[in-house]
């Protein structure tokens, strides 16, 4: 038997992130059923990590493919190594300062533990990473959605934005 695809893929279930709300980045709660039909690529960020360059890329695939009915969602995360901002402000203004960043940011959140937003435990139940782990490893970690609002497959940290083009593509089709 071969090992699973190094992004895994991802469970059949019935749930859905439509039954999610969460906070966005200026305070305001945001039902993610507001996305209902479009494809959506979900990742956790960092404003002070070393792949914090993917934000230009996130853009370049939200600015291509946003008229087809797509949208990047970005939750940043200060759990590894203390690489966010604290403020959601201070967040924001670095986004948009040096990214151009005009898709959807959310409030600072917790991807594991006891505060973990619960958004991330159905991402990481429907897509494991590799071997069956369900742990997010690092910041950048993206969850490609379907139209249905399932999660149809997880990308590691280092697959770069421009290399998910042929799977967001295929979700659009």
């Amino acid at each position: 038997m071969s090992p699973p695809p190094a992004s895994g893929g991802a469970k059949k279930s019935n749930m859905s992130v439509y039954r999610f709300s969460c906070t966005s980045i200026d305070g305001e709660p945001v039902p993610l059923e507001k996305f209902r039909g479009q494809v959506l690529l979900i990742v956790n960020t960092a404003s002070k990590c070393g792949f914090t360059p993917q934000y230009r890329g996130l853009e370049m695939l939200y600015r291509d493919y946003k008229d087809r009915g797509f949208s990047v969602l970005a939750f940043p995360c200060d759990q590894f190594l203390k690489e966010e901002y604290e403020d959601n402000r201070d967040i924001q203004d670095f986004c948009i300062r040096n990214y151009q960043v005009t898709f959807p940011l959310f409030a600072r959140i917790d991807v594991h533990g006891e505060r973990q937003e619960p958004l991330f435990t159905y991402l990481k139940e429907s897509a494991p990473g590799w071997l069956g782990l369900k742990s997010i490893k690092w910041n950048f970690t993206k969850f490609l959605v379907d139209r249905q609002g399932r999660c149809v497959r997880r990308f590691a940290t280092a697959t770069y934005p421009n290399h998910l083009r042929k799977h967001i593509e295929h979700q659009l089709d």
